[in-house]
């Protein structure tokens, strides 16, 4: 395999590490813990692996001796910069503890684990990913955990590798199903754990002890460096509005980080579109608002950051959206089978007369595409709705009428972007890199201490990694009850951007003079080499929250 100069040199960078990985480690356990919502539902559906402590990992003298254990990894949904870090980090880990333990890996996400697919993951192997983006190591995948067939289909490959723990590595619902399948395993006596590693670049898996998901840091890096690249042409030619949407379905945080980085002229964040009950109306006029303004001062050009899932954060449209899942959910068939001509129809005569009504009134594309096939958890495909395209034309419509009316006299042109797919993958920037690595080979410290049911912890990061706190934390601690499939089901709450939170307040004290001013940031690639501070920074986001 050819390989850049790039791939070459950072396969020799090794992971800052926190000093209690290093050497000889004990556990200390904290309070026992509850559900973080819909306490006594949680703990009776999960009666083995609720209410248990916190732990937290610390230095010891007292020389251990470990058996070889056999250990399956897994990566599971979308990619985020960093997993094959995390991969290292368990493979060195169990190495360390007993040079005979051995790592295997299922090919392409949890499917692989329930038709048995793997391939053993040995040292030739893992040194070829080191530092890397991307998850082709192994693959990954989204098929869901949740049936007791897929569990026992999964523990028959187990119990042959000799397979004694299973390290799933994604987001809140991939750790969700790591939980129902760590509660399985101990309800039956198995004989498996089951450890989670929190990933994804939306950045909507954090709480008190999990305080980033790994990939948002080098995705957010990636982002910025490309929208401030988008500014700079914006600034140089003065003659376009870029409506730029970001990935984050169902949470603003990467919007919301690149704000901070780059400095644009407007950034909806979707969740204070619905706390002030704002209409799709509402937020054209505001966009619209700030682009006259900008025209009074000369400047016919700026740029718009737009989260991924914006248009279900607009609460007229969230109780239409509710409600097209919950009907699509129970009569899928039935709709398939009506003619597409036919179709926008169908659903209005299907609808409650408030949401046929907005139904109507959206756009035909956007009506059309709140009707297309559901993610695997039974929601609109958001991304798949063409947000940046119908905010400009909106936006663009709203200024014609100002014109007409003597209100507006700028000039509006548009250029359109989405950044998803660029992020992901990206080789990870030295704080994932780190952090990944850290929370690898802290899952692997979780499994030579008998732990299940729990997610990898490393808190304290904007700390030198040498002070970083590692542990774990049980994932029944994040879980309360939500509605999936027209059902109530257990997963992992989404932490959403919090409007009373010190990065929000950070990016609302400046929204207005960046509105106005030309005050764009160009924050340039992810530097890799170099002085600590360029090169080791962790989010904006994160700094900010360990600041208040």
């Amino acid at each position: 395999m050819t390989k850049s100069a790039l791939q070459i040199a950072r396969a020799s960078y090794k992971p800052k590490v926190p000093k209690t990985l290093e050497g000889i480690v004990a556990i200390q356990e904290g309070q026992d813990t509850q559900a973080v919502s819909d306490q006594e539902e949680i703990k009776r559906l999960f009666p083995n692996t609720c209410g248990m402590p916190v732990i937290t990992f610390i230095s010891d003298t007292e020389k251990k001796s470990y058996s070889p254990v056999n250990v399956g990894v897994i990566l599971s949904g979308g990619q985020a910069p960093g997993g094959h870090n995390v991969i290292a980090g368990i493979f060195d880990g169990i190495k360390e503890m007993n040079p005979a333990s051995r790592l295997y890996g299922f090919i392409l996400g949890p499917g692989g684990l329930v038709d048995h697919k793997y391939m053993e993951l040995t040292a030739d192997i893992i040194n070829e990913y080191r530092n890397t983006g991307g998850f082709d190591i192994i693959g990954s995948g989204r098929t869901k955990l949740e049936t007791k067939e897929q569990f026992e289909k999964g523990l028959e490959i187990l119990k042959k590798l000799a397979i004694s723990a299973l390290v799933i590595i994604g987001g809140d619902d991939s750790n969700t199903n790591a939980c129902v399948l760590a509660e399985y395993y101990a309800q039956i006596g198995a004989g498996v754990q089951v450890i989670g590693c929190p990933k994804t670049i939306d950045g909507d898996l954090k709480n008190e002890m999990i305080e980033a998901s790994f990939g948002f840091d080098t995705a957010c890096k990636v982002y910025s460096e490309v929208i401030g690249n988008i500014q700079r042409d914006c600034n140089s030619a003065r003659k376009y509005w870029h409506f730029i949407k970001l990935m984050g379905r169902s949470a603003s945080h990467i919007a919301l980080e690149c704000a901070l980085q780059v400095q644009p002229n407007i950034c909806i964040i979707s969740e204070e579109v619905e706390a002030k009950n704002q209409s799709l109306d509402d937020v054209i006029n505001d966009v619209a608002e700030k682009v006259a303004q900008r025209a009074e001062k000369g400047n016919n050009f700026g740029t718009v950051l737009i989260p991924e899932g914006l248009i279900e954060f607009i609460p007229a449209i969230k109780k239409l959206m509710a409600e097209l899942n919950d009907y699509l959910a129970n009569n899928d068939e039935e709709f398939k089978r009506v003619k597409r001509s036919q179709q926008r129809a169908h659903i209005i005569d299907k609808l409650s007369p408030v949401n046929a009504k907005i139904y109507a009134s959206l756009p035909e594309a956007v009506a059309r595409q709140l009707t297309l096939d559901r993610d695997p958890h039974g929601n609109v495909q958001v991304s798949l709705i063409e947000t940046e395209k119908l905010l400009a034309e909106m936006v663009g419509n709203r200024l014609a009428e100002w014109a007409a009316e003597g209100k507006y006299k700028g000039k509006f042109a548009t250029q359109v972007h989405f950044f998803g797919y660029e992020g992901r993958c990206a080789a990870p920037s030295n704080y994932d890199a780190d952090y990944c690595y850290s929370l690898g080979f802290t899952a692997a410290g979780l499994i030579s201490f008998g732990k299940t049911g729990y997610m990898s912890s490393v808190r304290n990061t904007t700390a030198p990694a040498a002070e970083w706190i590692a542990g774990g934390v049980p994932i029944t601690m994040m879980m309360n009850m939500e509605r999936r499939h027209g059902g109530m089901k257990p997963v992992i709450q989404k932490a959403l951007v919090k409007l009373d939170g010190a990065p929000f307040k950070e990016f609302a004290a400046h929204r207005d003079a960046w509105a106005i001013n030309t005050d764009y940031v160009y924050p340039g690639p992810i530097q890799y080499f170099g002085p600590t501070e360029v090169c080791d920074q962790p989010t904006k986001t994160l700094q900010i929250e360990q600041k208040a």
